[in-house]
């Protein structure tokens, strides 16, 4: 017997193929449920109990790293943060691919890093997921933008509202959009710590 069902193209599934794509509906609802519940408690004002919610729900934190008020979470089983790192409020942080982020990175308020994105040239518009990696002592400027792929190497700056499409060299500053380098970072050796976060964001 014909299937009846169809994706989303118009192209005919076989009964197999129609059962994969519905069970696959119904995770993506249940991933959904499960974003919204960790928007909605991302608001929590206090710390701890953030950090203890966001590791509940498979964020990987060093310590003393700290996440501030209403971070969005896209699949938060493959986010992983090291120590020592603050994370800015309302900070988007793809996990549809492995995202890396380094010791003692200071990520600004409102910084978007992506791992999914479509493929603008492909008939179907296709999904393509690429991982991302910031590594040690990075800071990430407020409304940045960092793309599906990119690699942020040691001690970078990304300045506010830069679009990062491409690797950044370590101790390198990039800025505008798409992102480019602008200078090296004067200083010699990064072992600094990062400040306390701030109490109730």
């Amino acid at each position: 017997m014909t299937s009846p069902f169809k994706d989303r193209m118009g192209q005919p599934l076989s009964w197999l193929e129609a059962g994969e794509k519905i069970s696959g509906r119904f995770y993506n609802y249940y991933l959904d449920a499960k974003i919204a519940l960790l928007w909605f408690l991302g608001y929590i004002p206090f710390h701890s109990i953030r950090r203890f919610v966001f590791q509940l729900a498979g964020v990987k934190i060093g310590r003393q790293s700290t996440i501030h008020i209403g971070a969005r979470f896209y699949q938060p089983k493959n986010v992983q943060i090291g120590e020592g790192t603050i994370i800015g409020d309302h900070a988007i942080l793809d996990g549809r691919a492995k995202l890396i982020i380094g010791n003692h990175v200071a990520m600004a308020s409102r910084v978007m890093i992506f791992n999914s994105q479509h493929d603008v040239e492909a008939e179907d518009f296709k999904t393509v997921v690429k991982p991302v990696e910031i590594n040690d002592y990075v800071f990430v400027g407020p409304r940045a933008i960092v793309l599906p792929g990119v690699k942020i190497g040691r001690g970078a700056v990304v300045a506010a509202g830069a679009v990062v499409t491409k690797d950044v060299e370590p101790m390198t500053v990039v800025g505008g959009v798409p992102a480019k380098p602008i200078r090296k970072r004067g200083v010699k050796e990064l072992n600094y710590r990062l400040g306390r976060p701030r109490l109730f964001q």
